[in-house]
């Protein structure tokens, strides 16, 4: 599968920066998902292929969810120490804030570096020369791919890392393609990392169709609190720091209980209340194609994310959140005309 037809979305001077550069810090998102995890170790390949290094940081240590992805124990949560770095790309954060704790550790190094910011969440507003933001990709991994064809490199670069590793986050991001997200690009993009081996069907079942028990009883315990709002037009529940200690589960395994959320015949917006400190509650928003802007709510809360799939948090404990997020919920969704 040829994808010349869109290789002009790349902008010039990031390929410029990229060919010029020998040692990079790649940086992904705080709380990672397969996305920013997959664009990161893909662009690594990227830049190995063309003779240039790269180190791989995170805020957060990437969850088990995602040991299956080649070359992912490689994250470290700071860069390495001495290291003379002449190039940063921060892959597939809305916005610098979503770097983490990292960007303030480091603030001196990231200051003083040249920087890429790829990603494609419409809330983005990095506007920088080298900079491609790309709200009409499903995934920031599907922008790597169009990169790497651009600098010359196959996708079968790296044994098969490459492919691998931008399918995980084209897969992720895209639930497998059942998200509205999937373009005529997407598809093509994914058609030839599959055709240079990229496994897709066991990526498939390892990021959507394999959970732990713990998570498994995560999940019934959001479920088993469930509740509407605005004549069934707004579903929502919530996520108690007590819920992942006494589960026995992680943090991480709280992924995908909004997309079950989602699943709901009758609402139009769907929101997780994930209580993440005393006074900070983190809410994940979802809507159905056709209807409410998810960015539009989470906007109101200084979030952003996608037209359908977004996210915020507040300085406020789950309550007191839940007070203030359902009545905008319910406004934006009795608003929709089907």
């Amino acid at each position: 599968m040829r994808l010349d037809p869109w290789l002009d979305a790349v902008p010039d001077a990031a390929l410029v920066r990229l060919r010029g550069a020998r040692d990079v810090l790649i940086v992904s998102h705080e709380n990672p998902d397969a996305d920013t995890l997959g664009a990161a170790l893909g662009l690594r390949e990227v830049l190995a292929a063309r003779g240039a290094t790269a180190s791989l940081v995170c805020s957060d240590v990437p969850p088990p969810l995602y040991a299956f992805m080649p070359g992912v124990a490689d994250f470290r949560t700071d860069p390495d120490a001495g290291r003379t770095y002449d190039l940063l790309v921060i892959v597939d954060c809305g916005s610098l804030d979503r770097v983490g704790p990292v960007r303030e550790r480091n603030a001196a190094l990231f200051a003083g570096l040249p920087l890429i910011v790829i990603d494609h969440h419409a809330s983005n507003g990095a506007a920088g020369e080298a900079d491609w933001v790309d709200p009409a990709a499903a995934a920031t991994c599907e922008m790597i791919a169009l990169l790497a064809t651009s600098l010359g490199v196959p996708m079968t670069a790296g044994g098969g890392t490459l492919a691998a590793a931008l399918m995980a986050g084209i897969v992720m991001d895209t639930a497998t393609f059942a998200h509205p997200n999937a373009t005529p690009r997407t598809l093509a993009v994914s058609a030839a990392l599959v055709a240079a081996g990229a496994p897709l069907a066991d990526i498939s079942r390892q990021l959507y169709r394999t959970k732990p028990d713990v998570q498994l009883r995560l999940f019934g315990r959001v479920l088993d609190r469930l509740r509407t709002a605005a004549d069934g037009h707004v579903i929502y529940s919530t996520l108690m720091a007590a819920d992942v200690t006494e589960t026995g589960a992680l943090s991480a395994h709280s992924e995908g209980i909004i997309d079950l959320l989602s699943q709901s015949e009758t609402a139009e917006v769907a929101i997780l209340f994930k209580e993440a400190g005393p006074e900070t509650t983190r809410i994940s928003v979802r809507t159905k194609p056709g209807g409410v802007d998810a960015t539009v709510l989470t906007g109101r809360f200084g979030g952003g994310g996608h037209a359908r799939a977004a996210g915020a948090s507040l300085s406020a404990n789950v309550p007191s959140a839940i007070e203030r997020v359902l009545p905008e919920a319910a406004e934006l969704a009795a608003a929709v005309r089907r």
